[in-house]
């Protein structure tokens, strides 16, 4: 029985990274031999084990053989005779086929070293093609990876792979699972780009792929809206917001080349959850709005946070302003001091309405003699009065 350091762990040790899970490979062991060892069995598909101490998960050495289309087709073979490097060739790409013994020494087989060196994403053998998972891990690493290219046969077997039908096979809590991996990445734009090169962006996200080469300028946008996100360290909803924003109801209006409700169907072809399509929608529906928001009077600003629901959902808000915020500076690189200003002035306008007491304007209409709507419209009025103030301070400023 020997254990091996693998994947991630191994590629971010030679890149000078850190913060990768760490995955154990086990060669010349049983399951029987794992659980005298005080293993604990979690596997359900192969074996699986958890160090009794450590907790982290230790696999037995596998080859695997391809018996059906899509990423679940496939028949695992575990004994002490499967080899590492027999292991590491079921791998994706070489930077991710890579292992190290006890003592630090490096396994290297299939060229991950010097595909490291060079920023190639290769895959390590033609049974890549028999994974479409694959495409996007591919797609996602690109976007990690910033200064990486796929490697020209990658590309191509790529491009074979959507021809034949693989992608199709994908099943949607799969796709999100990378997609959705790939947004939280240094420039996610990159995976798009992979995506679209290959042809897997017009079989899984055709709204996206029909945008995303339309015109080059909503292109170049597009990209550094989504970089920018990132780069500001954004969570994944208000990134996805950006992602979907061309994609809204109110952007297809005004183009011939996105059909209305793209957006929705994106989020449910893939189960997009509820919290990122929830500030993509109001991204879509009130990005003009915000952007021009120093125009508006208190009553009007009032109007767009009820509509929003800013008060109960301060912090979804305050995501639909961020994102808003990165596609704006992406469509007017020379944006004035007073477009900039115009998310801080919402930010500013939400605190100021939030502050009043809700309750004790509501009290205050019921001694009035007001009932039912009508407190709700004396709530709605000293939430107005409180940024008519502001907005009156502003102009004395």
């Amino acid at each position: 029985m020997k254990v091996w350091k693998v994947g991630g762990a191994v590629r971010d040790t030679l890149l000078g990274r850190t913060g990768s899970d760490v995955d154990w490979v086990v060669t010349g062991a049983t399951p029987e031999v794992m659980l005298s060892a005080g293993y604990l069995p979690v596997g359900r598909d192969f074996p699986v084990f958890l160090h009794p101490v450590t907790k982290q998960e230790y696999a037995l050495a596998r080859t695997e053989r391809k018996t059906a289309p899509g990423y679940h087709g496939f028949v695992f073979h575990a004994d002490p005779g499967v080899t590492l490097e027999e292991d590491l060739r079921r791998r994706d790409l070489t930077i991710n086929a890579m292992a190290q013994d006890e003592a630090g020494a490096v396994i290297d087989p299939y060229g991950g070293q010097h595909d490291l060196e060079a920023r190639l994403l290769r895959h390590v053998s033609p049974a890549f093609a028999e994974d479409p998972v694959r495409i996007l891990r591919a797609a996602r690493f690109a976007a990690r990876f910033a200064d990486f290219v796929v490697a020209p046969g990658t590309q191509s077997l790529m491009q074979e792979m959507v021809n034949a039908g693989e992608v199709d096979a994908l099943v949607a809590e799969r796709v999100w699972q990378e997609l959705s991996r790939g947004l939280m990445e240094s420039q996610p734009s990159r995976m798009f780009d992979v995506l679209h090169d290959c042809g897997a962006l017009a079989r899984l996200l055709p709204e996206i792929n029909t945008e995303w080469s339309s015109t080059e300028s909503v292109a170049i946008q597009w990209r550094q809206a989504i970089d920018l996100a990132a780069e500001r360290g954004l969570p994944l909803s208000a990134r996805f917001a950006v992602v979907g924003h061309p994609l809204s109801t109110v952007a297809c209006a005004a183009k011939a080349s996105v059909t209305p409700g793209a957006l929705q169907r994106l989020c449910e072809r893939w189960r997009v959850p509820a919290d990122c399509r929830e500030v993509a929608e109001l991204v879509g529906r009130e990005y003009e709005t915000l952007r021009l928001g120093p125009g508006m009077n208190a009553e009007q600003t009032v109007q767009l946070l009820d509509r929003c629901d800013a008060w109960r959902r301060p912090e979804r808000f305050e995501l639909t302003l961020q994102a808003c915020e990165c596609i704006a500076r992406a469509q007017y690189r020379t944006a004035t001091r007073s477009q900039v200003a115009a998310f801080a002035r919402w930010q500013a306008a939400r605190a100021r309405a939030a502050a009043v007491d809700a309750g004790a304007a509501a009290a205050r209409a019921v001694t009035q003699g007001l009932r039912g709507p009508a407190i709700a419209t004396a709530v709605h009025d000293a939430r107005v009065l409180a940024v008519s103030e502001d907005l009156n301070d502003e102009i004395n400023d």
